[in-house]
């Protein structure tokens, strides 16, 4: 079998109700993560593109999270509705779609002007 071509990290985490730093996945359930990978599945990428689950990314105040490797594009606020974007756009046409992309000044920063408010 040959490398994939892309790996995709769906944050998983969970915290208790009303954290300050917020929760990619507050009811446990992985659904994000899940519909992604049977969307890639449907679209023929399943042998190339591989959706898993992550721990906590760290990006929390920008969650739900997603990270797109090789190219470490970052993606923050994402919902079921986002995903045949990111795959049309980014996965398929090689363009990120911004709208969604966490800048990188933002990235493990204390404090950022992009975040979204609680």
């Amino acid at each position: 079998m040959p490398k994939f071509e892309k790996h995709i990290f769906v944050c998983t985490n969970q915290r208790e109700a009303g954290h300050p730093r917020g929760c990619c996945d507050p009811q446990g359930k992985a659904e994000l993560q899940g519909a992604l990978k049977q969307k890639l599945a449907l679209r023929g990428l399943k042998a190339k593109v591989r959706a898993n689950k992550a721990g906590c990314l760290d990006q929390c105040e920008h969650g739900p999270n997603m990270v797109v490797y090789p190219e470490q594009v970052w993606y923050g606020g994402v919902t079921m509705a986002d995903l045949d974007e990111i795959i049309e756009s980014h996965i398929v046409e090689g363009k990120p779609v911004e709208r969604l992309r966490i800048a990188d000044e933002c990235l493990n920063a204390a404090s950022c002007a992009h975040r979204k408010p609680k």
